[in-house]
This record gives structure tokens, sequence and C-alpha cells, in this order.
């Protein structure tokens, strides 16, 4: 079997075409960007076209809307604030983000929202990292009174989407109002921690969150293209998403390019799922973690924050009660989501339960996109596509990505 020069075998590369080719050519994935790497070599796939509907080539400095795949990025923030002193693990988040302070706690997750006991302890700056701050999206539990009222009092879900639209300091006074759903540190819970910790870090720095990650982590890695907007200059790199009808699977435009959500700058820079970037950008940023923190001879974070980042951080019952959130939600039922355990700001593989090891670390966004790092393998593998989760279809072409990049390394 002939290995090419970064590890990976020329046949299994040859397949690995093959079968992101197949989705493509199902009419179901209009085009995607895949991005495999070992060491510093890459190998690169363009297929399909920007548009279902035209024949523009897809490209490898395409943009894409990254969704929940921000979160093991925008992460990297508070990392930088604890390396500099700034800020403590254990530290009470109540000095810098006075809303959330002396907090009541539902006594049953689906309690009436005036059905409270106090916290037993204040929100901490760990307790964010782990998404275990007690606040948190429940999907599979929208009719409950704490779900329902994210909504109603616009938490979440203005205009429709599921990310902040009204300027940090009215969200979180928004969600002020409300209680916890869990003690803090009992139970992970998905993403709200994630956007506070956005918050957490205009406030301690005074700066604008997106500038703070500029200066300290996409400038200095040359994350050029990675930004919470697309400028106009480069909008013509980014491709409207699709949330395909789940009855007919025909292409919906959930978001254009050109005037779309994504083209101006937003009032709320989400930590939880509002970053734009390329395939080549986010390589970047999961060599630099494989790499223990440095990228070439400049350190963006110290060894042990990385640790602290790619490892699992949750108790075993913490790590089951996620898992069962996993299996419920669409886009990763199908193969995707089953991991063990999560550090900060992303999941971590605690068993072997398919084709990857024990270690790998990373996430999956519901607007098609996919991106992981592997100690054991030295391996980062990237997959983006301008497809949502509306269907199963995105969901399966990653988890076909991933059976078939694990076939091609040879050693």
């Amino acid at each position: 079997m002939t290995k090419n020069n970064n590890g990976f075998s020329e046949a299994g590369l040859g397949k690995l075409r093959e079968v992101l080719a197949r989705h493509v050519e199902s009419n179901k994935i209009p085009g995607l960007v895949a991005l495999v790497g070992r060491g510093e070599e890459t190998h690169v796939e363009a297929l399909g076209t920007m548009r279902h509907d035209s024949s523009e080539p897809m490209r490898r400095d395409t943009i894409f809307r990254m969704a929940s795949t921000t979160k093991p990025v925008a992460v990297a923030a508070t990392m930088v604030l604890l390396d500099d002193c700034r800020l403590r693990l254990d530290d009470p988040i109540d000095r810098w983000l006075p809303e959330l302070a002396d907090r009541q706690v539902l006594k049953r997750p689906d309690s009436p929202l005036g059905d409270t006991v106090p916290a037993r302890r204040p929100i901490s700056v760990r307790d964010l990292l782990t998404s275990t701050s007690g606040l948190g999206l429940d999907m599979t539990a929208m009719g409950s009174p704490m779900m329902s009222a994210y909504f109603e009092r616009k938490v979440y879900g203005e205009n429709g989407w599921l990310l902040p639209a009204v300027e940090p300091d009215e969200w979180i006074r928004r969600l002020g109002t409300l209680p916890l759903m869990y003690q803090p540190g009992e139970r992970w819970l998905y993403n709200v921690s994630d956007d506070l910790l956005g918050v957490l870090v205009a406030r301690v720095t005074g700066q604008p969150f997106e500038t703070f990650l500029r200066t300290r982590i996409f400038d200095p890695l040359g994350m050029k293209d990675t930004a919470f907007y697309v400028p106009a200059d480069k909008i013509d790199r980014l491709p409207p998403l699709y949330a395909p009808d789940p009855q007919t699977g025909e292409f919906t435009i959930e978001d254009p390019a050109e005037g779309g959500r994504h083209s101006t700058p937003p009032v709320f820079p989400s930590s939880g799922g509002g970053l734009d970037s390329t395939a080549d950008d986010y390589h970047a940023y999961f060599r630099m973690l494989l790499n223990h923190g440095k990228h070439g001879a400049e350190r963006i974070l110290s060894r042990p924050a990385v640790e602290l980042m790619t490892t699992n951080r949750l108790t075993p019952e913490q790590a089951a009660a996620r898992e069962t959130w996993a299996r419920n939600v669409v886009h990763l039922s199908h193969g995707q989501g089953q991991h063990g355990g999560w550090g900060f700001g992303m999941a971590v593989r605690t068993y072997r339960g398919d084709y990857a090891p024990v270690g790998q670390f990373g996430w999956d966004g519901g607007a098609g996109t996919t991106t992981y790092a592997d100690p054991h393998n030295q391996l980062v593998g990237i997959l983006l596509t301008q497809t949502g989760m509306s269907t199963p279809d995105s969901a399966r072409l990653i988890h076909d990505f991933w059976t078939t990049l694990y076939q091609a390394i040879e050693d």
C-alpha cells in the first residue's frame, strides 16, 4: 500500500474522496470542504458547489458558519485569562457578572419558575468552563417552564435563532431574571455557559470579546478569516446556509450570505455558536492544541491550560447525563456526540465507541460542521458544509467522514 508523506495511505485518501463525493452526488449536500492533517502536512478536498442551484465551485478558502463548533475555539480566551492570573478557576463570577449573584434554583428542572430553593454556592469560573453552571438549553424539554421562559423573555430565540440577539448587558439582565435549573456544579447543560464566558471575558478585560480573541488567539495563529461576521469584501466566499425540508428534502435557505445574519457585526458575539471561519484557520487552532499550546516558536496557551481543556472534567454521573442528552439531539444522534466526557468547551472521548480513539477532542455544529483533534495519531480532521441539521444528511456525512478518515491512517 502506498503511503504519502503525511501518514495517510494514498488508497485511503482516495476512498475518503469517494465517500465524500458520494454524499455530494446524492444532491443532499451541495458542497463541502474537508481538511485532514498529521504533523504539518495537510490534505484538502473541496467538492461540490457553493449553492445547490449554481455551478460555482466550493473552494478551500470558503467561509462557513461554525455554529457550535465555535465553542472549542472561543473558550481559549478564558484560558488566556487563567494563564495571566486575571481569573482563577474557582473564583465566583459574581464580581464580574453581578446579575447572576444570589441565585435561586428550581426544585426540579421541570418545576414552575417560582418553585425554588437558594443556591448552595455561587457559580464559579470552573462551572462556566465545564458547562455546569446550572443554566443551559435542553432541546428535549422544550415545554418545560424554564425552556419556555428562555424564549418568552427572548434570552434565546429572538428572530427565531438560538443565538442571543441583544447586546450582552441586556442579555445577561434577562438571564438574571430566571432561576438556575440545577445547583452550580451539579449537572452538565448545553450552551448557556459558553455564551456567559464571552460576557465574562469582555468584562474582565474591558474589551469587546472579539477584540480580545483576535489579539490573543486569531492574529497570533494567522486565523485571518475567523470572526463573528463576514465583511463585504469576503462575502462572496460565504455560501447560504440551507435547512432542508424534513419532509421533501427541498433546499430552504435558512440564512442568505449577502444581507444575512452573518453579513454584519452581531450585537452579541456568541461564544456558544457565532464564529465564521475556514478549514485552514481551524486547522491552525487545533494544531496548536496538539502542540501543547505552541504555534511555531510562539506560545499561545500554556501546556497545563491545554491539558485542562482537552481532558475530561466531568464526573461519571455528569457524563452519563450528557450522553443521554446527546442521544436525543437530532444532529448528534446519528453517530456523533457519543464521547463520554467533556473538557472545557469541547467533547473528549473517554471510551472507544467508534473508529476514533480515547482522547480525541473537539465538537460538532448544527450548521453541518465537525472539528476534532486526536493526540494519539497526531491527527486533525475538519469537515465543513453549508447544510444544517434539519435532516440527518449532513450528520451522516460527518459520520462517514470520520469512519473513512481513520481507515486512511497508515504508519
